[in-house]
């Protein structure tokens, strides 16, 4: 059994339920988890394990008040995630691809719905299903060396983990066509001009930068950080003025909560507020 490991930027970082993850490595620190996908050999390939593995990690996240941003990243140095392992896809009948496609799904979406903000630490290529876990984070973080690509339709297939729907969200349906239909790979600068990418840093920084993120974005308010997450993920799904509705629910929601009231109380005392965990699993 491959053992769960703690980030060495991450002192007195603490696993979270190891002993359960073959796959995956998990530490917790400061309200920030690093979930890291641990399959190098296979250049961290989406097998039904490393899949349900992911699952189990969100389901404890989710119900973790602990755990105030999450960092999903990969091991190894040439990439992040290859996507679907191929191999042992080969080796299943239509039924079973059938589940394992619904299982990636099912993880894929739970990660976009998240109610506490995601980053993906990109340290190398990602291509079909990996690319697409990082297209459910709210940002992606890529090294210089990392590529990216959709090349499903190569192998007779489309992108079946929300690639179709959420590339053409991010940069736009003609550029999601381009790289959908003809399963280029392209490179960091690319990806970066386009909106599918964040920032670009040296793979000798990238885990210190989503460290300097995660620290940035966890210092807020959860119950604020979830309700405006939602409201902008709304924005791409549906119209202003469903939108707007929201928007309204969620700055009455929060006018009247204990957070606000922690940070008001802090900017006249002019100290850092002290925000409390959420205690509910899905308030948005």
């Amino acid at each position: 059994m491959e053992s769960t490991v703690v980030h060495p930027e991450q002192e007195g970082a603490s696993p979270m339920d190891a002993e359960r993850f073959e796959q995956i490595q998990v530490s917790v620190a400061d309200g920030v988890a690093t979930v890291t996908l641990n399959r190098p050999d296979r250049h961290n390939a989406l097998g039904s394990r490393i899949v349900e593995e992911l699952g189990e990690v969100l389901e404890e996240i989710e119900g973790s008040g602990e755990v105030r941003v999450l960092i999903l990243t990969g091991a190894g140095e040439r990439a992040f995630c290859s996507g679907v392992d191929l191999k042992e896809r080969g080796e299943m009948d239509a039924d079973e691809r059938w589940a394992h496609n619904r299982a990636l799904n099912a993880f894929t979406e739970r990660l976009a719905r998240l109610q506490i903000p995601t980053i993906a630490a990109i340290n190398g290529l990602a291509f079909g299903g990996g690319l697409e876990i990082t297209l459910a984070c709210d940002f992606r973080l890529a090294v210089e060396e990392a590529r990216f690509a959709l090349p499903e339709v190569g192998i007779g297939i489309v992108p079946g983990a929300g690639g179709t729907q959420r590339l053409p969200r991010l940069v736009g349906p003609t550029r999601a066509k381009e790289l959908i239909l003809t399963g280029r790979r392209i490179d960091t600068r690319a990806a970066l001009e386009m909106g599918l990418v964040s920032k670009v840093v040296p793979a000798s920084s990238l885990m210190a930068e989503a460290q300097n993120w995660a620290r940035e974005i966890s210092a807020n308010s959860p119950l604020a950080l979830a309700y405006a997450k939602a409201a902008v993920d709304l924005s791409s799904e549906t119209t202003i003025e469903q939108g707007l509705r929201y928007e309204t629910a969620a700055i009455r929601t929060t006018l009247a909560s204990e957070d606000y009231r922690i940070g008001l109380a802090a900017f006249a005392e002019k100290r850092t507020p002290e925000f409390s965990p959420l205690t509910t699993r899905r308030i948005t």
